[in-house]
């Protein structure tokens, strides 16, 4: 028995025998319509039941992409993605009036015929016939629609695209026993459904939806006769009839569907009249799409949220996998972005350096026991123009940041010194200091093979008034570089390795840590921001270490949840080392290098760092629920930030203590504002300095005290660990992907 077709007509087996029997006929239809004599030889080898069966019968008609929405935790939006501006609306959340529209311009016969009109076949070839060439098409709705599904699937490559529409007779064939397979299967209901919502109307709007909200902001259900008119005539050519570009030509166009709505009997000809009296007007709602639309400077956020969802295993085997999802779209991305930190990290950036300052900073905050990023911000903005950037300051380069990272100078002494009380080394150990000396002979290392000190390399304080001995708080708080070389070299390089392994300190590029005393004591390699906070909020968190996250949910358009990375926390120190580090480096805020930072209304520590030639300072510090690191320096590390003016302010020296600290101090003030203030678990340290006053007085440099790498007449002492001879920190080009967005782009 026949299967009937739902919506009337002949059943799927009677359309493709009654197809196979005008086989000639058609030959000569495509022939015509496509590609004139070549055509009828194509058809005529598929003209058999065997030939039109090998045909795969099985339409798969794919999720149709989507835009995606980036959420802040509070479920704030910060930004709109899509590949295809589209929004998926029911039939019965679209105007009547545009339902008749498109009907009536496209397949006036719609709800009369089958998969294929065989009238409008006719009525083609002879139309072609007397104007000697293709001047009328024969494609029903339906047709249209599956052409449109094979260009979907086909998504942004360009060779694809061109194979879902090439003007050939194996395609053709293809479209019309797809069609068939849709009528029979679908219904007129939801073909015209389907249609509605795949169809490009131009302006980048993909379905009725996009397109009502983009030429007249509002939704598809509110349009009106002549509005609805306009749309259905934009159909056939999206540029042409264009009415943003050409409202004369779109006029035209959309009288024509007026017209013929009447002619079908869809309106009256007096509502016909009166509409094409009615002038065009619009209100256009302009695209806004990708991270570039993100508010509060939340750019550089959204896009670390876009390279976690294309790098990461959990959400697809392959980045190509990732990136179909990706670009598909419908997603609805809530993270753990805070508005209230954003806010206070742009505005803090804002206040205190300027766009078109010859330097740049960062901002990265994170939540200590959760890895929550909670703020990502810079000075420059995300965007292509002038003093604007694409280049993600906070992150590694795999995250779109810049190739190395940041040398992060004396930030990283307190990695040093958790590894020395681990080894059981007391807070009030003591080394001689000297302002001056040799890097150690030899230096145990995770190797048979200790660190040598060939080249007979020394390192120096900031200033000569640092001279020991000094036990660890005074250290710390001073920064003194020789103290630090001597404890490395007491406890071994391989302590310290563990260490900030164990913290997940890398290099900006991703690598392991450079086994060497230099950026093992003093900071001499490139690290992030992101990485930087994510460590010290370690300490705050007594030594449990969590490894950073950015979303919290996932909902796909349909509302599936998909599954999101998850932050993996692990005991990497004991909690009487980390409570020891956040009471040496309370201490550093309290009467240190980082006074200028300490905020005064909750328990703060933190600690602060400058590199050779003042290229780079940073201020890296936390509370017990807060954790922020800001770097300030040349993304392309050529800028000497001495005798330099920033944010309006004149520096003779820039030290980390002096504008990453206040940075900090502004930012995480407004960030943890009508928030708790845990106090933290201290430990008693005695002070072993060598005199409360005199001797001791004035041991602090009115500068700061920030120090810097060990010198050695000008040269790099360190040949084996220093930055690539090539090293621009913002020199970083994205690899092509299918990412959508901001894939396949140049960062420079």
């Amino acid at each position: 028995m026949s299967k009937k077709r739902s919506g009337g007509g002949l059943t799927g087996t009677q359309q493709a025998a009654k197809f196979l029997g005008v086989s000639v006929l058609a030959g000569a239809v495509l022939a015509g319509l496509a590609l004139p004599a070549a055509g009828a030889l194509g058809l005529a080898a598929k003209g058999t039941v065997e030939g039109f069966d090998e045909i795969p019968a099985n339409l798969k008609t794919p999720p149709l992409s989507q835009r995606t929405t980036i959420l802040d935790t509070d479920g704030g939006q910060i930004a709109t993605v899509y590949s295809r501006d589209r929004t998926v609306v029911p039939l019965k959340a679209i105007s009547p009036y545009m339902q008749k529209a498109i009907v009536a311009i496209e397949d006036a016969r719609f709800y009369e015929h089958g998969a294929i009109d065989l009238k409008g076949v006719l009525r083609a070839v002879n139309r072609n016939a007397q104007e000697g060439g293709v001047t009328q098409g024969a494609s029903t709705l339906t047709q249209q629609y599956v052409k449109n599904v094979f260009v979907e699937e086909a998504g942004d490559d360009p060779d694809k695209v061109a194979q879902a529409t090439q003007q050939t007779i194996g395609r053709k064939v293809r479209e019309l026993k797809y069609a068939i397979q849709v009528e029979e299967e679908l219904g007129k209901k939801k073909i015209l459904e389907n249609y509605l919502n795949i169809t490009f109307f131009g302006q980048q709007a993909y379905g009725v939806e996009a397109a009502s909200k983009r030429y007249f902001s509002k939704s598809a259900k509110d349009l009106k006769l002549e509005e609805a008119a306009l749309l259905a005539g934009i159909v056939q050519s999206p540029s042409r009839y264009d009415p943003v570009n050409d409202g004369e030509e779109a006029t035209k166009r959309r009288n024509t569907v007026l017209q013929r709505m009447a002619d079908v009997g869809d309106i009256s000809q007096s509502e016909a009249d009166s509409a094409k009296e009615t002038p065009i007007t619009l209100k256009v709602s302009k695209p806004k799409n990708g991270c570039i639309t993100a508010v509060d400077g939340a750019g550089f956020f959204c896009d670390y949220v876009r390279e976690v969802f294309l790098t990461d295993p959990v959400f697809g085997k392959t980045r190509e996998e990732r990136a179909k999802v990706w670009n598909q779209g419908g997603l609805t991305i809530r993270t753990t972005l805070d508005p209230q930190a954003q806010k206070s990290a742009q505005e803090s950036l804002k206040d205190h350096v300027y766009q078109d300052d010859k330097v740049a900073a960062a901002v990265t905050m994170v939540e200590p026991g959760t890895g929550r990023i909670i703020a990502m911000g810079q000075s420059k903005p995300y965007g292509f123009g002038e003093n604007e950037t694409q280049i993600n300051y906070s992150v590694n380069a795999k995250m779109g940041g810049s190739n190395y990272g940041f040398p992060v100078g004396s930030t990283f002494k307190p990695f040093v010194a958790a590894a020395a009380l681990e080894q059981g080394r007391p807070p009030t150990q003591s080394y001689p200091a000297p302002y001056k000396m040799p890097y150690p002979d030899s230096i145990a290392s995770c190797s048979d093979r200790p660190w040598r000190n060939r080249g007979g390399d020394t390192v120096e304080n900031e200033n000569e008034k640092e001279v020991g001995p000094y036990a660890l708080r005074e250290a710390m708080e001073l920064s003194v570089n020789t103290y630090f070389v001597q404890m490395i070299g007491d406890i071994g390089l391989c302590p310290v390795v563990e260490m900030t392994d164990r913290l997940g300190v890398v290099q900006g590029n991703g690598k392991k840590l450079p086994a060497s005393p230099a950026p093992l004591t003093l900071g001499s390699t490139g690290i992030s921001p992101l990485t930087m906070a994510n460590a010290y909020a370690t300490f705050a968190n007594r030594g449990t270490h969590c490894t950073p996250t950015a979303i919290e949910s996932i909902t796909t358009a349909d509302g599936k949840s998909l599954r999101v990375p998850r932050t993996e926390c692990g005991k990497v120190m004991s909690e009487r080392t980390a409570d020891t580090v956040n009471t040496l480096l309370r201490g550093v805020v309290d009467s240190g290098t980082g006074q200028e930072a300490g905020l005064t209304d909750r328990d703060n520590a933190g600690k602060t760092g400058t590199t050779d030639e003042r290229r780079n300072a940073w201020f890296v510090g936390y509370t017990p629920n807060l954790s922020g690191a800001v770097w300030v320096g040349s993304a392309t590390q050529k800028v000497k930030m001495v005798n330099i003016r920033i944010g309006g302010r004149y520096h003779g020296k820039v030290f980390g203590g002096q504008v990453p600290g206040p940075i900090w101090k502004d930012a995480m003030a407004g960030a943890l504002k009508g928030k708790e203030a845990p106090g933290f678990n201290t430990v008693h340290v005695p002070d072993t300095s060598k005199d409360e006053g005199g001797e001791d007085e004035g041991r602090r440099d009115d500068d700061g005290g920030d120090d810097k790498p060990g010198r050695n007449g000008g040269r790099d002492p360190f040949p084996d660990i220093s930055l690539p001879p090539d090293f621009i920190g913002g020199n970083v080009t994205r690899g092509q992907d299918s990412g959508g967005g901001n894939g396949g782009r140049q960062r420079g």
